[in-house]
């Protein structure tokens, strides 16, 4: 079902084992480490979303063949770590912010030019985070105003340095790191607070020596990637709706099976634990260097709480859905410290904060964060802003409103979850075709 706009209902308790698609992050990662190597590699649960789809087609654009004989699976033929080949037309990201992030830190050390374009919410997102420090190790671009198009001017050597993030950011870590393969001298990033290390992990699994711990991370140019094969975790922010939708939904019980849980990536689980939820990890395992387990969670009731600010980084894609969980909640709840979420595919913290407002929720916006005063949602009419958590975010809030709720421009949800409206209704919820 390819809905524009939706309409969410209350429809009663949630049920059932789900598998939510493979997690975005590490599709991301892989498609480009396997692109890389030596070799051919093997990706399993690979996600069939817009955004890694994106990242896959500006890869096979710089001659890496990929074979997809079956869904969520692609075997990645590696052309080696100088094996790249120019284009002479832009790279498109689409709406993948990771993608672009990534490559930029990829495509500064290569010896050819390149331009990477977005669609018009990515081409708003700031750029300058990345393009500032790989400056400082030799690399060389052009943007417009620190945004997108951001065109890459190869044929830079590069060199190691040790960088501070002002602010903790995954995929700026990680541009700096990807650019430090091709940098002669060591690369050091350091962060103010530990983000998730799908990259730091996935290299090693990819054979490159690199030493990393929560907050710190180094490796030094001259080596080679060796093609290996992933398994693709399913993905914890796709998994965070229905962690909340069960939680809120009186009689639910859901297991959500395989979810990936790298320990930068949990905080919602610790965070909705604060406020009550009955979530339990079973069937724990490892997979490609990923901790993965089944959760079961349960109906609760959820209670307000201060968020520490030390889970923010933990949770950074899974505000939306948080938002929801305190819009029910008794009593208030606290953020802070979030003020990476107005830069996100939308402003964030702004559309949550109006979007629930106009649903009779009382939030108090601040620059960094939200008090959330939990109690009712009413029905009516909200827009994502093309977001796709915000949309899938009120689709849970649909489930415990007074009405339904209509939710503007959602078509962006493929981008992340595709099938999203599928599954939701397979285990209880009601979403339909709002148009």
């Amino acid at each position: 079902m390819n809905v524009l706009n939706w309409k969410s209902s209350p429809n009663g308790p949630l049920r059932g084992t789900l598998r939510v698609p493979g997690d975005k992050s590490v599709s991301h990662r892989a498609m480009m480490l396997a692109g890389l190597a030596d070799g051919s590699s093997r990706i399993e649960g690979f996600l069939e979303g817009e955004d890694t789809l994106s990242t896959a087609a500006v890869m096979q654009a710089l001659g890496v063949r990929i074979e997809a004989d079956q869904p969520g699976v692609r075997i990645v033929h590696g052309v080696g770590l100088h094996g790249l080949k120019g284009v002479g037309q832009p790279l498109d990201c689409g709406n993948a912010g990771t993608g672009m992030r990534l490559l930029t830190g990829l495509l500064a050390g290569q010896a050819f030019d390149s331009t990477l374009v977005g669609d018009e919410s990515l081409s708003r997102r700031p750029m300058g985070r990345v393009t500032e420090p790989l400056s400082a190790m030799g690399a060389s671009f052009s943007t417009e105003d620190g945004r997108p198009p951001v065109r890459i001017h190869g044929g830079k050597a590069l060199h190691g340095i040790s960088y501070t993030l002002p602010v903790a950011s995954a995929q700026v870590k990680s541009a700096l790191l990807l650019a430090g393969l091709y940098a002669e001298g060591e690369t050091e990033v350091i962060e103010p607070h530990p983000t998730r290390d799908y990259t730091e992990r996935m290299l090693a699994a990819f054979g490159w020596p690199i030493r990393f711990e929560p907050g710190r991370a180094r490796l030094s140019g001259g080596h080679r990637l060796q093609a290996t094969d992933v398994v693709v975790p399913a993905d914890f922010s796709s998994a965070a709706f229905f962690l909340v939708a069960a939680s809120i939904v009186p009689g639910s019980e859901l297991v959500l099976a395989r979810v990936g849980l790298n320990p930068r990536r949990t905080g919602l689980l610790q965070a909705l634990r604060l406020m009550g939820a009955d979530i339990r990890v079973e069937n724990e395992g490892v997979s490609g260097g990923e901790a993965i387990a089944d959760l079961r969670v349960r109906h609760a009731r959820l209670k307000g709480v201060e968020l520490p600010p030390s889970l923010v980084p933990d949770m950074i894609d899974e505000f939306p859905a948080l938002f929801v969980a305190a819009a029910v909640a008794e009593g208030r709840t606290v953020v802070t410290g979030a003020a990476e979420l107005r830069v996100k595919e939308s402003d964030r913290l702004a559309a949550m904060a109006r979007g629930l407002q106009g649903l009779g929720v009382v939030v108090e916006e601040s620059p960094d964060g939200a008090v959330i005063h939990g109690g009712r949602i009413g029905g009516g009419q909200v827009e994502s802003l093309g977001d796709h958590r915000i949309a899938m975010s009120f689709a849970v809030a649909g489930l415990v409103a007074e009405g339904p709720i209509r939710i503007g421009d959602c078509a962006n949800v493929a981008t992340s979850f595709p099938g999203f409206v599928e599954l939701a209704n397979d285990c209880g919820f009601s979403v339909a075709d709002a148009d």
